[in-house]
């Protein structure tokens, strides 16, 4: 009988014991990716202001994307079926896992927004509207499924230690913000009357649920982070994800106001007016948050704070500023706003090529399929 040799560190899955069990503990966090990548093509597209090349770049993103979703669905259904004992306790026993099923959603949506705008060129423009219509349904069924349960077994089955709530936890009521945001853009590919109307004062209904759980559960992660309790230095850069809320919120009442004029006519001018009036003061404090978080992740990068799947972090959330603040431009004309969605642009960017860079590698060496240590505080 032959020797089994282990494969050597560097190589491919090197860092594997056994390469066959890649799989074994992907978990639903990798869909923060599709979505960071998303958010990239979906954001070019948004931004007030051309430059060559634009709309290029943002559809070969958007087609990046498509593919990454795909792959990624294929790969957890190989591991919901190869291990069905990690994914049950992945969302039934490990409430640090459980939260990320918000993500899966939310890259539906963002894929399925991108096809409508970026898509028809590509996919002709029928099978885009099609095709997004099928990707929003699927993420806002997902979604509100995921917010309503994802709080349901913290409450009843996962064993949670007060005080420790952290900006993870809104990545499953965030959800349906995201379908709030996006489902508009469908309003005008749907029949005149009770149709438009129900999607437009349904995603309002999203809107506020999404808003008001999100606001619950601030008090709680910012009474863990001033009380000094001790957060896993890999964590850090899971403040960023308080932005993804507030940008989000932001584009929704935008777009909603938009679509106003086509949904429900009698009310879109107060409609409009409301997504000034409350998107001006949140992105305001999402700015805010930002100088906040990102003084916080340099602090941890000079001490050394290693790569991990946390940091797409630094992606989503602020795409979603980056959309908040490309609506507010074209709703007020203000220079300064497109300033700032520019130079949000530009963060974005650079994030998403560092992240996107490392986690290739992480996941040709297998490095990112190894089960995290427990993690240091920091």
């Amino acid at each position: 009988m032959g020797l089994i040799t282990a494969p050597t560190r560097g190589s491919l899955l090197g860092e594997l014991e056994r390469p066959a069990d890649a799989l074994r503990h992907l978990g639903p966090n990798w869909y923060a990716a599709v979505m960071g990548t998303s958010i990239v093509a979906n954001g070019a597209a948004a931004l007030p202001v051309g430059f060559p090349g634009r709309h290029a770049f943002a559809v070969s993103v958007w087609a990046v994307a498509f593919a990454m979703l795909a792959a990624l669905m294929a790969a957890r259904a190989v591991h919901l079926v190869r291990h069905p004992d990690v994914a049950r306790f992945q969302l039934l026993e490990n409430p640090a896992t459980a939260v990320f099923y918000g993500c899966p959603p939310m890259a539906l949506l963002a894929v399925g927004y991108g096809t409508l705008v970026l898509g028809p060129g590509v996919l002709g423009a029928g099978p885009a509207v099609a095709l997004d219509a099928v990707l929003w349904t699927l993420g806002t069924v997902y979604a509100l499924a995921v917010a309503a349960g994802v709080p349901y077994l913290m409450i009843t089955r996962h064993r949670l230690v007060p005080g420790s709530a952290d900006p993870t936890w809104l990545l499953p009521v965030v959800a349906p913000m995201v379908a709030a945001a996006l489902g508009p853009a469908l309003v005008p590919h749907l029949p005149d009357g009770q149709a438009r109307a129900t999607l437009l004062y349904g995603c309002y209904g999203m809107f506020g649920a999404s808003l008001l759980a999100t606001l619950v559960l601030l008090p709680g992660i910012w009474t863990r982070l001033a009380a000094g309790r001790p957060t896993p230095v890999v964590l850090t850069p899971t403040l960023f994800l308080v932005l993804g809320p507030l940008g989000q919120s932001t584009t929704a009442v935008v777009q909603l106001g938009n679509a106003a004029g086509l949904a429900a006519p009698e009310y879109a001018t107060a409609m409009r007016a409301f997504a000034v009036l409350y998107g001006a003061p949140v992105l305001g404090f999402a700015v805010f948050w930002l100088v906040i978080a990102g003084a916080a992740n340099l602090r941890a990068m000079r001490g050394g704070m290693p790569f991990a799947m946390t940091w797409w972090a630094f992606t989503f959330p602020v795409g979603t500023c980056v959309t908040g603040a490309s609506g507010l431009s074209r709703a007020t004309g203000l220079d300064a706003l497109t300033g700032l969605a520019v130079a949000l642009y530009l963060l974005l960017a650079t994030a998403w090529a560092v992240a996107a860079v490392k986690t290739v590698g992480g996941a040709l060496t297998g490095r990112l399929f190894v089960p995290a240590p427990a993690p240091a505080p920091a």
